[in-house]
């Protein structure tokens, strides 16, 4: 099934391994606070990319990224936005399947309402000793599933 890779909270910084785990997908979500353009043109070598501005992205990127986003990938509608309590509409009655939000830095799979809310964690500079994450949304013909991705051993539960 095909899969939408879905990053946050880069701050600038795009790990290797962020990249090695967007790898295949056909369509790349980017939930804000990207700190760099070049981060986009990055991820824009994988896959198409749909990106929000987040709290801290500042200048051309600020004016570039809208506040939210939405899109469909094979029957899966998407609604994407930086900050979740900012949403400002009900997302099953807007007939959206998946909300992804970022901000927090913490990796959150839950269902609502019928609807997948997703934050993907921060892949960025570790921050408030929370995992450094990516997710997939594996989707197809209106069905979705999500997974987050640890980066970084700690992440995977090793020791660090």
């Amino acid at each position: 099934m095909p899969v939408v890779g879905v990053i946050s909270d880069t701050h600038g910084l795009l790990r290797p391994e962020a990249l090695e785990a967007l790898q295949g997908a056909v369509a790349i979500v980017h939930a804000g606070d990207v700190g760099d353009e070049s981060i986009l043109a990055e991820l824009g070598r994988i896959a198409p990319v749909t990106a929000v501005r987040g709290n801290v992205d500042r200048g051309g990127l600020a004016r570039r990224l809208p506040v939210t986003a939405a899109l469909t990938v094979h029957g899966v509608s998407i609604y994407v936005l930086h900050i979740l309590d900012d949403l400002d509409l009900e997302p099953s009655t807007a007939g959206f399947h998946v909300v992804v939000t970022g901000h927090t830095h913490e990796p959150v799979i839950r269902t609502r309402r019928g609807v997948l809310y997703l934050n993907p964690g921060s892949a960025g500079p570790r921050r408030f000793h929370l995992p450094v994450t990516v997710a997939r949304l594996v989707v197809g013909e209106g069905d979705v599933r999500a997974e987050i991705v640890p980066l970084t051993p700690e992440s995977k539960g090793d020791a660090p």
